[in-house]
């Protein structure tokens, strides 16, 4: 009896298969092929950027370079120091050492070059504006604090501040920050310091202004990181951002329960948005949150606000004040 009712109902089945397999292919074809039509126009923007390899030209070479290197790169060489500490720099031991890591780390760096010059094809798709800098390479004392310099049409990438979180040479360095010293993030740190260029600081200094700001600088990173993941896009770790998911929602209580949104203590700046750790809610659970969670929650702002208003170009996203954007994005975490 079920087996003849089975039957009797395979063609409707295989019919109703057959419909929404072919509804969910035509809406998975129009997708791709609205995406393919905008990284196409992306495409055609003409960048095609090379590294100029000023740290191979410096180091392991004979000190007449120096004369040479200070007429083509004077950017580089403050004027109050003498020839004489520039050859002592070339022939010491450590700056050594950090150059051989760089020379087997990025022995080639052609596929870079390919994902900076189409980051960049991006960018100017957004940004039309914007000028391609010329890229200058360096080996710079693994100064974490300054990996990379961008201003307008110049930019700086100190090398050996992406070696890998697990070299040796990054021994006694904070986890926090070692975690970031990888070639994975060469193209996030690029973006973000892009961002700071180009959107202006908030014009008040309330907690939420600030929460705005950093959330407007990783909406860029959506819109020219096309195929990186959110915890590269935001530096976390996978754990790191599986935590700030599932937390969410207490994140949020506790800002407002705290009433600290329109607060202008720089503590809060410090606690919830700064390079850290972790986060300080001064909590027990304080060491197994991500540092810089408001980051996170302004991010989630922003992503709010282009739900409701999908229309919305960059520019204008960058002018809207960010009272206006947080009311009008009618954030309210569910999970």
């Amino acid at each position: 009896m079920i087996k003849n009712l089975k039957d009797r109902l395979s063609p409707f089945f295989l019919f109703f298969q057959n419909r929404i397999s072919f509804i969910i292919f035509c809406l998975i074809f129009y997708s791709c092929s609205s995406g393919s039509k905008h990284e196409a126009e992306i495409e055609k923007i003409p960048v095609d950027i090379s590294f100029d390899r000023f740290d191979l030209k410096f180091y392991n070479q004979h000190p007449k370079v120096i004369p040479i290197l200070k007429n083509e790169y004077p950017f580089l060489f403050p004027k109050q120091f003498s020839d004489s500490l520039w050859i002592k720099r070339q022939k010491d031991s450590l700056q050594l050492l950090l150059q051989d890591e760089v020379n087997d780390v990025f022995s080639d760096t052609s596929q870079l070059e390919d994902k900076v010059s189409h980051l960049f094809k991006h960018i100017k798709f957004y940004f039309p504006k914007t000028k391609i800098p010329r890229v200058i390479t360096l080996t710079n004392n693994v100064d974490y604090q300054i990996k990379i310099i961008y201003s307008d049409s110049l930019l700086l990438l100190s090398f050996d501040t992406f070696l890998g979180a697990n070299n040796s040479l990054y021994d006694g360095i904070p986890g926090y920050i070692r975690k970031e010293l990888d070639k994975k993030y060469i193209l996030t740190q690029i973006v973000d310091k892009f961002g700071t260029y180009t959107i202006p600081p908030p014009e008040d200094r309330t907690f939420l202004a600030q929460l705005i700001y950093e959330g407007k600088k990783l909406y860029v990173q959506d819109l020219v990181q096309t195929h990186a993941s959110e915890a590269i896009k935001i530096s976390y770790l996978e754990n790191e951002l599986t935590w700030a998911k599932e937390n969410e929602l207490y994140v949020w209580k506790y800002f407002i329960e705290k009433q600290i949104l329109y607060n202008t203590d720089p503590e809060w700046v410090q606690r919830f948005i700064d390079p850290s750790p972790f986060s300080k809610f001064y909590l027990q659970l304080d060491n197994q949150t991500p540092g810089g969670i408001g980051k996170w929650m302004g991010w989630q702002i922003i992503k709010s606000y282009i739900d409701l208003y999908p229309k919305t170009t960059i520019k204008e996203l960058i002018k809207l004040p960010a009272q206006k954007l947080f009311n009008l994005s009618k954030y309210k975490p569910n999970r």
